[in-house]
């Protein structure tokens, strides 16, 4: 099928990002048998947690918390915590789920870009869960873990230092879709009170029927094959067929109402353009808010793997600016 074109600027660095050694973007198709491979290289890149809290010492404390599982005989769910230094008073909280197409990834992942919201529009509370990944914990251990975690969360927002009206879910990719199922299971079981979910490029459809699910084979990041393959390993192999939960995949819900202001952004030529946008107008029609950016050329993921090029700085001002619209 054809697709639209990439962005130049972002063309040219996905090239040089494929190039380098080790590879700074990761394989346009990803397959079951390529998953220890794919966990080395995220890993690599990803700092350990003393080192990050080196990194980010300017901004803010870095502590861990072990939390109870949601359900019982499940595993605690660890939290990272970053609380800025120096602020007083019950601050809004960015309740994080990381990306990794359900399959790779952990608290640290996309925490440092997180973070740079808070430097943008005023102190921040950053709590970033760490779920059990797919294919060893297929649906609903990810989700699962990340509602423990939140309900822990917002239970705890006085020791924290939280404003519990200003807790906000967000996302990218898998952490998006994640993000997604949390609201809704919030909305539908009266749990925490969500302020807004800000989803970036947010996985949100397992059966791949849309036109731009298609659109990409052996190219870009995160294609036709690597969906199939992360959609798999959540559902056991159940990806496209009846009764997927909503809170695995939330392009499922059929009632998309009473859902806290949304943000949703996605790139023209990626694997979730369509079932983003679909999301996006069912709010709409549901009587919901929600903002929505098409970024023209932008492949999935572009503005972690290219972040200086100009359309990922303008990705990164829309969420600030609509993040700082909503808490203030």
């Amino acid at each position: 099928m054809p697709r639209p074109p990439f962005d130049p600027e972002l063309s040219a660095a996905l090239e040089l990002g494929r190039a380098s050694s080790p590879p700074l973007v990761p394989p346009a198709s990803v397959t079951p048998e390529m998953l220890p491979a794919i966990r080395r290289a995220r890993a690599a890149l990803t700092p350990a947690v003393d080192e990050f809290a080196a990194e980010v010492a300017e901004y803010g404390r870095v502590s861990r918390r072990r939390v109870a599982g949601l359900r019982p005989g499940d595993p605690e769910v660890e939290l990272t915590v970053v609380r800025p230094r120096d602020a007083a008073g019950p601050l809004p909280c960015v309740y994080h789920c990381h990306g990794g197409g359900m399959i790779s990834g952990d608290s640290l992942t996309g925490l440092s870009a997180v973070l740079e919201w808070g430097r943008g529009v005023g102190p921040l509370v950053v709590v970033s869960v760490d779920y059990r990944l797919a294919p060893e914990h297929p649906h609903p251990a990810p989700v699962d873990d990340a509602y423990a975690g939140l309900r822990w969360t917002a239970e705890h927002a006085s020791e924290l230092g939280i404003d519990p009206e200003l807790l906000v879910v967000a996302g990218m990719s898998a952490g998006g879709g994640i993000a997604a199922a949390l609201a809704l299971r919030a909305r539908d079981e009266l749990g925490p009170a969500v302020a807004g979910q800000l989803l970036m490029c947010p996985m949100l459809d397992d059966r791949g029927i849309t036109p731009s699910s298609q659109e990409l084979r052996g190219e870009g990041v995160w294609d036709a094959i690597s969906n199939r393959t992360g959609w798999d390993a959540l559902l056991a192999g159940a990806a496209g067929s009846a009764g997927v939960s909503a809170y695995a995949a939330p392009a499922r819900a059929q009632d998309l109402s009473g859902l806290p202001p949304t943000f949703l952004d996605v790139g023209s030529a990626e694997t979730f353009r369509d079932e983003v946008v679909d999301y996006a107008v069912r709010i709409w029609q549901a009587g919901g808010r929600c903002e929505l950016h098409v970024w023209p050329g932008g492949w999935h993921g572009f503005d972690v793997f290219a972040p200086q090029a100009r359309l990922a700085a303008r990705a990164r001002s829309a969420r600030t600016e609509w993040l700082g619209n909503l808490l203030s």
